[in-house]
C-alpha cells in the first residue's frame, strides 16, 4: 500500500459524549464518506468536537490536527443529520481548507435511514444547496439501516 492517510475527524458538539461507534465502524469498513479510501491505509489521528455553534474549536482543532499530520479533515455525519442541521457546516469547510490548506470531506458514517426518512419528510434537504453536501454519505437502503 501507498504512505498511510492520517485523517481527522469533528463531530458536531451536540453529541460531544458520542463514543464515536458509527464513525469508527464506517471507518474500518471504508462506508459512508469513507469508501474514498478503498484500498488505503489510513490512520484515525484527531477526534473532537467542534464545541458547539458557532464553532469555537474549529480553528484550534485544524490547527492542532495539521500539527500531528492530518491531511484530510471529515466533518462528522451528525453535523448533517442532527436536527437542525450545523447552519455553519460550509463555513467550518471553507474556513478549514483556506486557512490550513487541507482536503475536507462532508460526513464520516453513512446517513441511518431514520434520519434520512425524518429529513426527506420535513424538506430539510429539498435545495440544491444540499445535495452536495450528503452525496458522500447517502449509501444503499441495506447499509442505511445497518446504521439506524
Amino acid at each position: 500500500m501507498a504512505d498511510k492517510i492520517k485523517i481527522g475527524i469533528i463531530i458536531c458538539d451536540r453529541y460531544r459524549r458520542c463514543a464515536g461507534g458509527k464513525c469508527f465502524r464506517s471507518l474500518k469498513n471504508r462506508e459512508g464518506a469513507f469508501d474514498i479510501y478503498k484500498g488505503k491505509d489510513i490512520e484515525l489521528a484527531g477526534y473532537t468536537s467542534c464545541d458547539g455553534c458557532p464553532g469555537g474549536n474549529i480553528e484550534y482543532a485544524g490547527e492542532e490536527m495539521v500539527k500531528n499530520g492530518v491531511s484530510v479533515i471529515h466533518l462528522a455525519t451528525g453535523l448533517v443529520v442532527g436536527y437542525p442541521p450545523c447552519p455553519y457546516i460550509k463555513t467550518f469547510k471553507s474556513l478549514l481548507e483556506k486557512k490550513f490548506n487541507i482536503k475536507v470531506v462532508i460526513g464520516t458514517h453513512p446517513i441511518p435511514k431514520k434520519y434520512l426518512d425524518l429529513h426527506t419528510e420535513m424538506g430539510t434537504w429539498d435545495s440544491d444547496e444540499w445535495k452536495p453536501l450528503i452525496d458522500p454519505t447517502m449509501s444503499d437502503e441495506e447499509t442505511r439501516l445497518d446504521y439506524n
